[in-house]
């Protein structure tokens, strides 16, 4: 979705997306965060994997947790769990990078379209980060098998600028667990893509979706068919924004893929 950033001053577009990630492994994806006490901004961040025999391994991250502040809510994040870059085809650069503050991990949605042995009947994390709680010490976030988290355009970060870019094909891509430190059974299908088609009319940007790509960052690799070209909307981040959970065709889906518990 293309909208103005502001309605003051020059005009700058953004291009606002949504996305997803979603646990299509074996195990629970758990994340604890703590600090020793309210004086420290930060919380350090460790992944609890469960063992077959009933016992826990605990893996310390060097990702932290924040609390965020947005017009929206206010929150524990964890950081730079999922990145987000525009790249230009022709020039396998990357011309833009996300500026986002950090993600608040839970079961929004049950995937569907999958079989997933470990799929949980009901979600188990589905509260809010500690919303609204900046004084705690300690905070619990993680997907279970068979379920994702989503964010929609514009939601706190959920978009890159546009302006000065020059007409042409871009890819853009989001990646989950980008330094690879978070333990998981498969890492392959981490990265996910869009391939879009940047054009200028009359100083507006206008924009195609060539085609999405699930699970790799090439979606500018020749494919032997191409789909039809479909329009990104023009708006306003007013009227596009939505709380709503609906997953379309435009997602770029990652995996987390949990791990099932050791013997």
């Amino acid at each position: 979705m293309i909208s103005l950033a502001s309605q003051r001053g020059p005009a700058r577009y953004v291009l606002g997306f949504q996305s997803a990630v979603r646990n299509i492994g074996d195990g629970q994806f758990v994340i604890e965060g703590s600090r020793p006490n309210r004086q420290t901004p930060l919380m350090s961040a460790r992944q609890v994997i469960d063992r077959g025999d009933g016992t826990k391994r605990t893996v310390k991250l060097a990702a932290r947790l924040r609390y965020a502040v947005s017009p929206d809510h206010q929150h524990w994040h964890l950081l730079h769990f999922d990145r987000y870059e525009l790249r230009r085809v022709d020039l396998g650069a990357k011309v833009v990078r996300d500026q986002k503050t950090g993600f608040c991990l839970g079961d929004r949605y049950r995937v569907v379209g999958m079989d997933i042995p470990a799929a949980q009947p009901q979600p188990t994390y589905t509260d809010r980060c500690g919303l609204t709680k900046p004084w705690l010490l300690s905070v619990r976030e993680g997907i279970s098998p068979g379920y994702g988290d989503n964010y929609l355009p514009y939601l706190e970060g959920q978009s890159l600028p546009l302006t000065g870019l020059s007409a042409g094909r871009y890819v853009l891509s989001h990646r989950a667990n980008p330094d690879g430190t978070i333990r998981e059974s498969n890492y392959a299908n981490d990265t996910a893509s869009v391939l879009l088609e940047l054009r200028w009319s009359k100083s507006r940007p206008e924009m195609n979706i060539i085609r999405t790509c699930p699970e790799t960052a090439g979606c500018d690799a020749a494919p032997a068919r191409e789909s039809a070209a479909r329009p990104v909307p023009s708006g306003t981040i007013s009227a596009l924004w939505s709380r709503g959970s609906h997953l379309g065709a435009n997602w770029a889906l990652c995996g987390v893929t949990g791990l099932a518990p050791k013997q």
